[in-house]
């Protein structure tokens, strides 16, 4: 996985945006002002991604390059590192149910507002 690629396919989601709002290293990105996925520009060998509590268990012993989110809760955050172990396709489905996870949380008003319905 390179950044570019993570990159486009985070902006490809519907309403999702991409912000520094810690540092001008963090790229961040958003759907309804909450947060989906998280990469550094300095070491884009890792991304954070957000997970439901009981896949993120799973991913983590299931996929030695999965662990607990760096500086994130770790209930609800992984750090996927982009090591040979995995392709791809399968880090761009996590993206996609992390993106998920978010839309599913917003309210019906705010799904329609964003025409997420």
């Amino acid at each position: 996985m390179n950044i570019e690629l993570f990159r486009e396919h985070c902006l490809k989601k519907k309403a999702s945006t991409e912000c520094f709002p810690f540092d001008q290293d963090t790229l961040v990105f958003k759907v309804a002002d909450k947060m989906f996925a998280l990469i550094s520009l300095s070491e884009p060998d890792n991304a954070n991604l957000k997970c439901d509590p009981e896949t993120a268990i799973y991913l983590r012993e299931h996929y030695d390059c999965v662990k607990p989110g760096y500086h994130m809760n770790k209930k609800h955050w992984n750090t996927v590192y982009f090591d040979s172990t995995i392709d791809d396709a399968l880090i761009l489905k996590w993206i996609d149910d992390s993106y998920d996870l978010i839309v599913n949380s917003l309210s019906r008003k705010v799904r329609q507002e964003l025409d997420l319905i």
